[in-house]
């Protein structure tokens, strides 16, 4: 054998050598990729229920604050009509009650004014 057919021998050596290496760092990294897979695939299968359950909850909870705000609505306006209703009782009520007082106030005073000389005479 000549010096040539050693040297591309050696070659061929180190090249099937550099080839079984990459085979092997192939197949690592094909069952690290399954395993990654089978992890996502897991963590999926997981989250999306937990996903569902959190967009129904955030759907209830929106429909209760719409209700909570539809109370509030209610409330205020219902205040505004009583803040209303009693304004317009106590104007209603008050220049009567003030005047009949009044008046019974004037009567009362005249008829003690008038038993008055009546007794004085």
């Amino acid at each position: 054998m000549s010096a040539g057919q050693l040297a591309a021998g050696a070659v061929v050596m180190g090249v099937a050598i550099v080839v079984v290496g990459l085979l092997f760092t192939m197949a690592y990294a094909i069952r690290a990729i399954s395993v990654f897979k089978r992890s996502v695939a897991e963590v999926t299968s997981r989250t999306l229920p937990l996903i569902a359950d959190l967009h129904a909850s955030i759907n209830e909870t929106t429909t209760d604050l719409a209700r909570v705000d539809n109370l509030l609505d209610t409330a205020n306006s219902i205040s505004a009509t009583m803040d209303s209703a009693a304004r317009i009782a106590y104007n209603t009520v008050s220049n009567p009650v003030v005047k009949a007082i009044s008046v019974g106030t004037g009567i009362a005073r005249a008829y003690r004014g008038f038993w008055r000389r009546r007794a004085a005479h």
